[in-house]
């Protein structure tokens, strides 16, 4: 496995890659989501990439970013376990090597609502970021996990809109065995918060949006911010959409999860 922190040695280890590519992108602090979506990945391609690079542009003020966890040297383990064939590891001057860039994406209405409603121009981040990850390591395929739902929707709608070469396809959320989703922030919980996180998950379960919201404001410990029904495309609410997805702040740890309610979204997830 090639480890490559600048731009040029990335370069040199892409241009060296014969067949398809498929890369996964990551904020490090890996886990068995994430290994999931590279294992994913090598069955889907012949190389598989993948980013570790914490983007300051998808952080807020007030948010967690000198807090994010980086645990390099695990991530690296988990990515050779894998099979992973090149991580690309930059520094945020290697990513934006003039300062944060003046040129960005924007993710327009879809950015607004729910994730982007609370945290503002966090989906302009991410777009921008994936953009310009795409660009460096030109894969074929370029997976990302369904409980980022909202992400995904926004860049598969970049890439439609910007004619970008690359399939995306969302892979399935990892959980635990008592149904908490993998996320790199559980790592910031309580016992006694792990334990209330699971509301989120059983009001999903619920299937409707106003039982969900009393649930997980009955819990104690937990802040709602939002649970809606969408349209997994759009993210609009609609009565008949085919996602619920959910937020909350646990503690001082904010969660997201979604749950898909027909056979739309799962189809649209394993589009290649």
């Amino acid at each position: 496995m090639i480890v490559a922190a600048g731009r040029p040695e990335l370069a040199q280890a892409r241009d060296a890659l014969a067949g398809s590519v498929a890369v996964v992108m990551t904020m490090g602090a890996l886990h068995d989501g994430h290994a999931e979506l590279i294992r994913t990945a090598v069955r889907s391609a012949d190389s598989v990439l993948v980013t570790i690079f914490v983007n300051p542009l998808q952080f807020g003020a007030g948010e967690d970013l000198d807090r994010y966890p980086r645990t390099l040297e695990a991530d690296l383990a988990l990515c050779a376990r894998e099979g992973a064939t090149v991580v690309f590891t930059p520094a945020p001057d290697v990513v934006y090597p003039d300062g944060p860039p003046v040129v960005r994406v924007t993710a327009g209405p879809l950015g607004e609502v729910l994730e982007g409603a609370s945290r503002p121009g966090h989906f302009d981040g991410v777009l921008t970021v994936v953009l310009k990850l795409l660009q460096l390591t030109r894969p074929h395929v370029a997976l990302f996990g369904q409980k980022d739902a909202q992400q995904l929707a926004g860049i598969r709608r970049m890439v439609r809109d910007l004619d970008l070469q690359v399939d995306v396809v969302g892979v399935p959320t990892v959980r635990e065995p008592d149904g908490l989703a993998l996320s790199s922030r559980n790592r910031f919980l309580s016992p006694e918060q792990r334990t209330s996180a699971l509301v989120l998950g059983r009001a999903l379960h619920r299937r409707d949006v106003e039982a969900g919201r009393a649930l997980v404001t009955a819990e104690p410990g937990v802040e709602l911010d939002y649970l809606a029904r969408v349209d997994s495309t759009t993210f609009a609410d609609h009565p008949d959409g085919d996602l619920l997805v959910v937020a909350a702040r646990v503690g001082t740890t904010r969660l997201i999860d979604n749950m898909v309610l027909t056979d739309t979204a799962t189809t649209h997830d394993r589009e290649r």
